[in-house]
């Protein structure tokens, strides 16, 4: 790994340029210009999926917009106060939380939800752009390959603080980087550091990896200690943590598995909807990256870090501080940090090859998110039916092995965002969420909704706990049951779900009047 900057093209100090070089320095210079477009251009087109649907389409995202909708009530909504109970603080994952303050208001708290995931990717492709500038005053072919990596499985899956932070931490690294020889640095990089936390803790300790990569390679030798001590200004929010604000203490690498559950995630890596055109991406993605490597056009500034990512992709834990999938987050940031370490100059025509394998990915989430939200279309139809802050059993039938990711696991939590309802698929573990349920005789909550299946195995929803104590179960999956609850009553259903009320739903009063 080389850790050097090229020097612009047209930086020849006070020497006068020949008329070849005068030619060379201005086709270096438009085909820069090019790059810069391209990687702007592809940044816009990254919110594609988002602008073509009436709501993202993704695994976790409505039990965040339920989330978000009890953090703003403040008790206004008596059905709201009457189930949840919201407790505030100051933790490492609140990015779209404190964008939600300001931006609902104004927007809606739906198209609000909907703004921040079409800037999330849109500002991710920035700081691509960002990192590879600041690295070689250029947007090279690593970084436009590392455009494939923004609909990584993460953000897909609705981890929209996580996406967030590791859009932050790259722009913050980019500063890092452009500021060097600053006397500034270290001021400015205290509350920056606090502030790429605050939008989630995965993002700031990526941010410290490669902070520490980029100063690994200005080490003088193999004993210099210099580069564990440079990033100070970065390890004040560990503060708060040790003084156990949002520090949950839970650490699990799972039940069982670990070694398969780690290559997994391995090769899952730029997992999406089709499984053999992803394999493929990663696999693309890996030669180019090992021809670089062996051709030595890897650039150690960014190489390091993507060394450093991979090794703690298998080596942390997958739960972390109650969040999942800890380790699988790092290994799509390893890809996009190795391909941004790639410093291979080619034609204005191998950068917008680069180009389309983004552009693929791009095209197939946005097919698929247009095909879901037709779908979620007539599911939602379904709270029509559903009084103001009834009880909401969802049941969702997800077959116990799949590739692509399903849309509706948590699609139940628009139950509480458009009917305040006290339903059974939001985030609301007392510890690990800020959201919980005052009702605790009984367990209503993620992931109390999901129905694992296998071929020809029959689902009786007879057996469907929370029914229990439900005014209604909604029932959501492409296979049906063989059986719904005794005198339950359907009066809603689309070919893949339906919506019945249970023999002892009661009419409801609003709780503030005592009912």
């Amino acid at each position: 790994m080389h850790g050097t900057a090229k020097p612009d093209a047209g930086d020849k100090g006070d020497v006068p340029e020949t008329a070849a070089e005068s030619e060379a320095t201005e086709a270096y210079r438009r085909k820069r210009d090019v790059a810069f477009w391209l990687g702007l251009f592809l940044s816009i087109v990254a919110s594609l999926p988002v602008l073509v649907t009436w709501a993202p389409q993704m695994t976790d995202y409505p039990s965040h917009l339920a989330g978000y909708k009890v953090l703003l009530d403040h008790g206004s909504d008596p059905w709201l106060t009457h189930y949840f109970l919201h407790n505030w603080e100051w933790t490492g994952n609140l990015g779209a939380e404190l964008l939600m303050v300001p931006l609902a208001p104004i927007f809606g708290l739906e198209e609000a939800g909907r703004l921040i995931v079409a800037l999330i990717p849109f500002l991710t492709g920035l700081s691509i752009m960002a990192v590879a500038w600041s690295l070689r005053k250029n947007i090279g072919v690593g970084a436009i390959l590392a455009f494939a990596m923004i609909w990584s499985p993460s953000l897909l899956m609705g981890f929209l603080n996580y996406s967030l932070s590791l859009a932050m931490a790259l722009f913050a690294f980019a500063l890092w980087v452009r500021m060097e020889g600053s006397a500034w640095r270290h001021v400015v990089f205290v509350p920056i550091s606090f502030a790429v936390w605050l939008c989630h803790v995965s993002g700031w300790g990526i941010m410290g990896v490669l902070v520490f990569g980029y100063e690994w390679t200005r080490r003088r030798n193999w004993l210099d200690w210099r580069p564990f001590t440079k990033p100070w200004p970065l390890v004040f929010p560990i503060v708060p943590m040790l003084a156990g604000m949002g520090a949950n203490s839970q650490v699990s690498y799972g039940r069982w598995g670990v070694l398969e559950y780690k290559w997994a995630i391995l090769y899952k890596a730029m997992r999406s909807y089709d499984q053999v055109f992803d394999i493929a991406s990663l696999c693309l993605v890996m030669l180019v990256i090992t021809f670089a490597l062996f051709t030595r056009r890897i650039d150690g500034r960014a190489g390091w870090a993507a060394l450093l990512l991979f090794f703690l992709t298998l080596a942390v834990p997958r739960q972390i501080f109650g969040g999942d999938y800890a380790d699988y987050r790092l290994s799509t940031a390893a890809l996009l940090v190795a391909c941004l370490a790639i410093d291979w100059p080619v034609s204005r025509w191998g950068l917008a090859l680069a180009g389309l394998l983004f552009s693929a990915r791009t095209a197939v989430t946005t097919v698929v998110w247009y095909q879901d939200a037709q779908s979620a279309k007539q599911l939602i139809a379904a709270l029509d039916y559903v009084p103001e802050g009834a009880k909401v059993a969802t049941a969702v039938a997800i077959p116990r092995v799949q590739w692509r990711f399903g849309p509706f696991e948590h699609f139940g939590s628009y139950a509480v965002v458009r009917r305040s309802a006290m339903e059974n698929s939001n985030f609301a573990l007392p510890d690990v969420h800020m959201l919980a349920m005052r009702e605790t005789k009984y367990r209503f909550n993620d992931p109390t909704q999901r129905i694992l299946y296998s071929p020809n195995q029959r689902i009786d929803l007879r057996k469907f706990k929370p029914a229990r104590h439900a005014d209604y179960l909604w029932f959501i999956g492409s296979v049906h049951p063989v059986a719904v609850p005794d005198g339950a009553r359907i009066v809603y259903s689309t070919p893949n779900s339906f919506l019945a009320r249970m023999p002892d739903a009661v009419d409801l009063a609003n709780p503030a009047d005592g009912g």
